[in-house]
């Protein structure tokens, strides 16, 4: 085998995770070993992760290298991360809750990452912080696809035991096999809630404990609720529960902002046909938006001696799209707006280079070269008219570093620079459409977690 076993990462019940490094390019990378059986052959969550993850080329899903199969193993060859989201949390959290800047970046990026996997027709299945990997530069990527699957038109039905219980969507956990892509989009609101407050938002014992600790939050389900659930998934068995009154988000989470709030409201609705896609929620104020409360900080930042991230600033977060020309229904901006919104952020820039002349020490930032892209990891067949340019000076941002995903949006001084279609730049060569490769990651989230 042309790679070498370095130490063991993670146990679980069908395989071993090492860290490994290639003999040939000494690049570190994660071998996760798959035992075979002699009777049973490969097992089908193995075929179905690779052949999945072959297809699955995106800077926010962990990159599958190589597979090498003999006749007592499996070994898949990843891209190495440094730890899960659930390790980043515990490090870098204050009691596991981390700081709001953080919350938006890493939001924003495994809604990236699950839009992606939505647009190829694959259901991840199994979201949760273990399964969230995070790299040195800051990147969030999705990990661990045993129990993804592809779906298509009309709808299959699928296993309702899919999806660890605490991020298990209420129709789900109700009995429905005939669900979709919104099974991610709740998890995906689990996981923005527990970033934010540093513990699960639902933690029940069995299937139906769960529903009642989402019940006591989101509140009961009207009748008429239960019986639309029940006629778009016949095979949901409406029970008898307790009437509860929904609970204010703003109780339950008193650190999140208002916008923040009004996201989780949206992904956590009882009814997965209200909750947004993860295409819309990208769209959502929240990240288009700078208030309340400062933007993020999308800039390089030095690492300690143990290689840690700064969780106030985490490398390679992602700069958000520019904000919709309204709400809620997160549509491009329309020519005329698009021209005012140029308008205004010339304006801005010119005022903020003027500021920027006067207050000489802040020119050690330096600021982003014009006709430059930045772009979101979009691949070539996705690549899109880039959206007019983000001031970063106006936000008081550093450049982007080297690494920054590329594709789709563009990202300039001010409004002049705009960059050609879905390119970006990559250590400062441009590639047309194509999302970056990201350095070195890690393939299954939370080893050490007994996954």
């Amino acid at each position: 085998m042309n790679y070498i076993q370095l130490e063991k990462l993670g146990e679980g019940t069908y395989a071993t995770v090492y860290k490994g490094r290639s003999r040939t390019t000494n690049e570190i990378v994660a071998l996760k070993e798959i035992h075979l059986d002699a009777e049973e052959g490969t097992p089908s969550t193995a075929i179905r992760e690779i052949s999945l993850m072959k297809e699955l080329k995106h800077v926010n899903i962990v990159r599958l290298h190589d597979v090498i199969h003999t006749e007592t193993k499996l070994v898949l060859i990843f891209e190495y991360c440094e730890q899960d989201l659930k390790k980043y949390m515990d490090q870098h959290g204050e009691r596991g809750a981390l700081d709001m800047n953080t919350v938006r970046s890493f939001m924003f990026q495994l809604l990236k990452g699950t839009a992606f996997c939505h647009e190829n027709q694959v259901l991840h299945r199994d979201l949760k912080p273990q399964n969230l990997l995070i790299n040195r530069k800051g990147e969030l990527k999705l990990g661990d696809f045993g129990l993804a699957r592809a779906f298509g038109v009309p709808v299959n039905t699928f296993s309702n035991e899919v999806v660890t219980l605490w991020y298990r969507a209420p129709d789900v956990l109700l009995g429905s096999r005939t669900y979709s892509t919104s099974i991610d989009v709740w998890s995906c609101g689990c996981i923005f809630a527990e970033m934010i407050s540093g513990s699960p938002l639902f933690r029940g014992r069995d299937n139906q404990d769960q529903l009642l600790h989402i019940m006591r939050i989101i509140g009961t389900p009207s009748d008429a609720q239960f019986q639309k659930l029940a006629k778009e998934a016949p095979e949901i068995q409406i029970k008898q529960f307790p009437r509860y009154a929904k609970m204010p988000f703003q109780q339950v989470l008193p650190k999140a902002s208002p916008q923040a709030l009004d996201l989780l409201e949206r992904l956590l609705k009882f009814d997965p046909a209200e909750r947004l896609s993860a295409a819309e929620a990208l769209q959502h104020p929240y990240f288009t938006s700078t208030g309340p409360g400062p933007a993020p900080s999308f800039g390089m930042n030095s690492m300690n001696s143990m290689g840690s991230i700064n969780a106030m600033n985490p490398v390679g977060a992602m700069p958000p799209p520019p904000p919709p020309s309204s709400f809620p229904a997160y549509g491009h901006s329309s020519s005329s707006a698009q021209a005012q919104a140029q308008a205004q952020a010339q304006a801005q820039y010119q005022q903020q280079h003027s500021q920027h002349q006067q207050h000489p020490q802040h020119q050690s930032w330096g600021h982003p070269a014009a006709n430059v892209g930045v772009g979101l990891g979009a691949p070539p067949q996705q690549a899109q008219q880039p959206q007019q340019g983000v001031n970063r000076a106006a936000y008081g941002m550093p450049p982007p570093g080297p690494g920054m995903p590329q594709g789709g949006m563009g990202v300039g001084q001010g409004m002049r620079a705009v960059p050609q279609q879905g390119q970006g730049m990559v250590y400062g060569q441009p590639v047309q459409g194509q999302g970056g490769q990201m350095g070195y990651g890690h393939p299954m989230g939370g080893y050490g977690h007994g996954q």
